[in-house]
Order: C-alpha cells, then sequence, then structure tokens
C-alpha cells in the first residue's frame, strides 16, 4: 500500500500515478476545506491523454494531529474506506464511485468521484433542504438497502468487519456536552439544553435507545451537507458512520436534518408511511406506523448530539460554520414540533 497522503500537498504525481493506476503527470489543487476531514478537488493530467478521471474529490483526516487523533478514535475512516470497498460496488443506493481508498492508524484517504464535475446539487452549508418529493425518493432507496441488510447473514457476506466491537463514546461525549452547555447556555433553546442536560445523566441510556429496534446496516450520519441531488434523486455522501443499528436511526435523522423543514412539517407522516411501506414491499421487516412514529421522537433527540460540536473549537470557525449554524437551527425546528422533551422524559426509566 502506498504511504498515505497526509496533506493536500502529499498527493504528488508518482503518489496518484500509484494509486489510480496510470502515469499522472500533473496534480492541480483547485479546492481545499477543512471541517470534520480535510476536503479537497483536484485536477489531473496524464501522460496519455484522458487515461483516468479529470478530477477527483479526495476525502483526507483531519491536518490537526490532536483533530487526526479524536476522529481516528472513532474509526470513522477506515469504515468509510471499508464501506467503499465492500459494500458500495453491490447496493442500489446512489453513491459516488471511489477510484482509491486505504486506512492506517489515525489517517485515510479516499479518491472519489467528482460529483460537481457533472452537475451534481450540494448543500454545503445547509442552505437548501430536499423537497418532499426527492425525500420520498431517498427513503424508498433506503428501505430497499435497510431490508437486504436485515439479514445477518447478508451482513457477514459482504461486510464482515460489521461485527467487530466499536468504541463506546457516550461517557466522553457526555463530558464534551457538559463544557458545552455551561459555556453556550445563552445561545441554546430551551429544549435543546434540556436534552443535553438529560444526555449527560442518562448517556448511557440514549445510546441503547438510539440503536434499539430492528438490526439492519445504517448510514448513521443522513443530514444534509451527507447528500446530493443528482438529477433530482438523492445520492448519500460520507458512510463513516455506518454501523449495525435499527432502520429508523437513518430515517428520522434523514427527515429532521436533510429534508426542508417546512416540507418536513407539511410531509413527514406520509413520508414515514412511504419509507414502511417500501420496506415492507422489499421483504423487510413490518413495523406499525406508531412505533414508527413513538421511535421518530425519540431518534430526534439525537440532533443535539449530532449538532453540539458545532460549539466547540475546532468547528466554530472555518469551512464547517455556516453547515454547523444550519444544522442547529434544524435541530431547534425537531425538537420543538416533535415534542421531543416530553417524548423522551416519559420513555426514561
Amino acid at each position: 500500500m502506498p504511504t498515505l497522503p497526509v496533506d493536500a500537498a502529499d498527493l504528488t504525481p508518482s503518489w496518484m500515478s500509484e494509486t489510480v493506476g496510470t502515469e499522472v503527470t500533473e496534480v492541480e489543487l483547485l479546492d481545499h476545506a477543512f471541517a470534520t476531514n480535510q476536503r479537497a478537488r483536484v485536477r489531473l493530467t496524464y501522460a496519455t491523454a484522458e487515461a483516468g478521471p479529470a478530477t477527483l474529490f479526495v476525502k483526507l483526516a483531519p491536518l490537526d494531529p490532536a483533530h487526526r487523533q479524536m476522529i481516528g478514535a472513532t474509526g470513522m475512516g477506515e469504515r468509510e474506506v471499508q464501506f467503499y470497498a465492500d459494500v458500495a460496488p453491490t447496493v442500489d443506493l446512489l453513491v459516488p464511485r471511489c477510484w482509491y481508498g486505504a486506512s492506517d492508524a489515525d489517517c485515510f484517504v479516499l479518491l472519489l468521484e467528482d460529483l460537481a464535475a457533472r452537475g451534481c446539487e450540494f448543500a454545503s452549508n445547509g442552505e437548501w433542504g430536499v423537497s418532499a418529493d426527492a425525500a420520498g425518493g431517498a427513503l424508498e432507496q433506503l428501505a430497499r438497502f435497510h431490508a437486504r441488510f436485515e439479514d445477518p447473514g447478508e451482513r457477514a457476506r459482504v461486510a464482515p468487519w460489521l461485527a467487530a466491537p466499536r468504541p463506546r463514546m457516550s461517557e466522553a461525549t457526555a463530558g464534551l456536552m457538559r463544557m458545552v452547555l455551561d459555556a453556550h447556555a445563552e445561545r441554546l433553546s430551551t429544549d435543546y439544553a434540556a436534552i443535553g442536560e438529560l444526555y449527560v445523566e442518562h448517556h448511557a441510556w440514549f445510546d441503547e435507545i438510539w440503536h434499539s429496534g430492528p438490526a439492519t446496516l445504517v448510514h448513521g450520519d443522513t443530514h444534509i451537507g451527507n447528500v446530493y441531488l443528482d438529477d433530482g434523486r438523492v445520492g448519500f455522501l460520507d458512510w463513516g458512520l455506518s454501523r449495525v443499528s435499527t432502520h429508523l436511526r437513518d430515517v428520522s435523522y434523514f427527515l429532521t436534518m436533510s429534508v426542508d423543514i417546512d416540507e418536513r412539517r407539511r410531509h413527514q407522516r406520509e413520508l414515514l408511511q412511504r419509507y414502511l411501506d417500501a420496506l415492507r414491499a422489499a421483504g423487510g421487516v413490518d413495523i406499525a406506523f406508531d412505533d414508527a412514529w413513538a421511535a421518530h421522537r425519540l431518534q430526534a433527540s439525537y440532533t443535539v448530539v449530532a449538532t453540539f460540536l458545532a460549539f466547540m473549537p475546532s468547528y466554530a470557525s472555518g469551512d464547517g460554520v455556516g453547515l454547523g449554524n444550519a444544522l442547529l437551527a434544524r435541530a431547534n425546528a425537531a425538537l420543538d414540533d416533535l415534542d421531543v422533551v416530553d417524548a423522551v422524559r416519559a420513555a426514561l426509566p
């Protein structure tokens, strides 16, 4: 395996030649951004014209060593590399083509299809949301995906690494949550702060409830920054949090954090029913609507844990600010609309 690049400057012609599989004579850095990880776009010139993709999207581990170690501890980079190697080529979901992926310790690299080059749309700062029509198609995609991977044998055949134990992060996350609650109390909505306080006290329970229910392979992070539109069809990016969990984890998070807020308010019940019908039609588990709705309200509490890092120094400046603020607004809307605080308090043992 070639030595993994740490910075975009390490994406040299010789390194690219080895990974793309044809001689690259020049690499031009078109864009380089920093958020959870490094993101870059590069233009390639080949010894033989048109021997490979003209441009690529590159994901790298964070540049800052402390941030890289924190992300590395979650296994996100390794998991995404595994997804693109083993799962992506076999699924009906719309995902980008992967040209190369590798991970080693805290470092990883992914060379992905440059979706922007063929006109795909992104809400990099959460400036728009998925329409109800597009959301319905996306939920049908997820239903077929979830139905297939309900079978433990299928998961073991395609992705045996899913069986590896995952590190439990809830105690450390609760400590960070405590810091944010204390330092930013004046910026937090009443419901947001209430869920944060409950999480600090009951983090192990939350971690259990968010993953309880029928099991399948889930994306795990279906917010607006991790999806794109390809001619009106929703595609899914950033599979670093994919894992075995329960169906409603993906469904609820997609509804609350990707669908346009007003569209969600008007259509979320019919969208949820559309998913359940598609899941059943694909041979998946039969989930009653009332059970799914109750799970949706509890799953929506995860929006607080998913967004509170927007207040941390490594996220509160730089390229992730716009998206962080948009996701916080979505979280606050979902907590209020779905009476999530009441749902959580009623469910606590």
